[in-house]
């Protein structure tokens, strides 16, 4: 930077005294909060047992020892926890001496992360912003290196790992339209919190920008691509879903709607009733979001008087059974392998999309509704290669469900699309190791 574009010293003294007093309001409020925040999770509790798992850990208490220092991943929920797999797995195979610390939100993330890592990854909830919170996790995790998934930004804890030189690196990371509106709020503070040497491994162009604009250091952003193309599933998984659709579907024509939330289940449901006018043996595999509505769903189901068997209760499907309603966490995948078609929630209420590209590896024809922020970019690259389809509404949803399950060789040709672009778009998680490279090599000796 040449003389003429130099602030004076004053001027960037009072940008920092700003900045400081900014990050120490912050840090007041989170102490304002906390009572409200604890209600919060006493609440969840008396409803969801899991939501009372380890609540101290919430607050920095409990955390697992990790005195020769780890590497500590983290991920909000379930989907990134699933997208953190070959990110762990490398880790682990190229530091086998060092330790890996986990953490996430949700219960459901923590279940999804015991069930892919075992015993091999130690795991602990993510304490809440208040700095004693955030240094009693510190002083137990001892991180040599931090890596958090797709939109996490918490100033405490990245002023923390500035504090201790602690490398930080945001995997996948991206910022929806909505979201950077809401962070422009508080801009100094976020512009404060990206500005530790935090490495940001954007998925896209447009993501990077929204990093820059929020106050991002130029020479510290990438666009690395997404980690989800690196999805690995089971070089089985294909058969195992072929042989579940032959014993528990009877090889009825299935299409799964997946992820779903409130609001979206009465439109599926009006438009399975449109389909099997047409298609009588059509099965909707309908498979909600978050497990503590699996028994509101299931209601509803019987409500609109569909015939209904669940996943639990170990039952095969009759000739009569309209819905088959998947109430067990972890068999997303397997659901997938034995459908022919399906439909990604989180589309037709405005909760902006979940994983298209599960499916998509599976070479499905993928449905979604119009609301895609989350996603947004690969919904765009599967719509315009003719990989997925979007519709508005029960009416839209029935007539091209109707089409996908009657038109084998339409169906066919949207699913290899879908294949095709996951496996040309890979290698975000080697570009990613790469870019890990300079702060990574001493963790092989330290």
């Amino acid at each position: 930077m040449n003389a003429g574009n130099r602030l004076p010293e004053q001027a960037v003294g009072q940008q920092g005294s700003a900045a400081a007093m900014i990050r120490y309001a912050y840090a007041f409020l989170t102490y304002l909060v906390l009572p409200a925040y604890a209600l919060y999770w006493v609440l969840r509790g008396t409803a969801n047992a899991s939501y009372r798992e380890r609540l101290g850990q919430r607050f920095g208490f409990g955390i697992p020892r990790m005195s020769e220092g780890c590497i500590w991943v983290h991920a909000v929920s379930f989907g990134e926890v699933q997208a953190s797999l070959p990110l762990v797995r490398s880790l682990r195979a190229r530091f086998p001496d060092r330790s890996v610390l986990f953490t996430t939100v949700t219960p459901t993330g923590a279940s999804r992360a015991r069930s892919l890592f075992g015993d091999d990854v130690a795991h602990c909830y993510l304490p809440f912003e208040t700095p004693g919170a955030v240094r009693r996790f510190f002083e137990a995790a001892n991180p040599r290196l931090a890596l958090i998934m797709e939109t996490e930004i918490w100033p405490n804890l990245y002023h923390a790992c500035g504090r201790r030189s602690v490398p930080l690196v945001m995997v996948s990371a991206r910022i929806s339209p909505g979201s950077e509106r809401r962070y422009r709020l508080l801009r100094p503070l976020f512009r404060r919190a990206l500005a530790n040497g935090i490495l940001i491994a954007a998925q896209s162009r447009a993501d990077a920008q929204r990093f820059l604009d929020l106050g991002a250091e130029p020479d510290y952003v990438h666009v690395m691509g997404n980690l989800k193309f690196d999805i690995e599933l089971p070089e089985d998984l294909g058969v195992r879903g072929a042989k579940f659709s032959h014993e528990w579907f009877r090889d009825r024509p299935a299409w799964i709607a997946a992820s779903t939330h409130e609001g979206e289940e009465q439109t599926l449901l009006a438009a399975h009733r449109q389909v099997v006018e047409h298609v009588p043996d059509a099965l909707l595999v309908l498979v909600p979001r978050h497990p503590e509505r699996f028994a509101q769903v299931e209601s509803l189901v019987r409500k609109e008087r569909f015939s209904c068997i669940t996943r639990t209760s170990q039952q095969a499907c009759k000739s009569d059974t309209a819905v088959f309603l998947g109430d067990t966490m972890g068999e997303l995948p397997l659901l997938y392998a034995a459908s022919d078609v399906a439909f990604v929630g989180g589309t037709l209420a405005p909760v902006g999309g979940h994983n298209l590209l599960e499916p998509g590896a599976l070479g499905l024809p993928i449905v979604t509704g119009p609301w895609l922020f989350n996603t947004q970019e690969i919904a765009d690259m599967f719509a315009q290669a003719g990989a997925a389809t979007r519709v508005q509404d029960a009416d839209s949803l029935a007539h091209e469900l109707r089409r996908l399950l009657t038109d084998r060789v339409a169906a066919e040709r949207m699913g290899e699309e879908a294949k095709r672009l996951v496996a040309e778009n890979r290698g975000a998680l080697e570009r990613l190791h790469e870019l890990l490279e300079p702060h990574t090599s001493g963790l092989l000796s330290a």
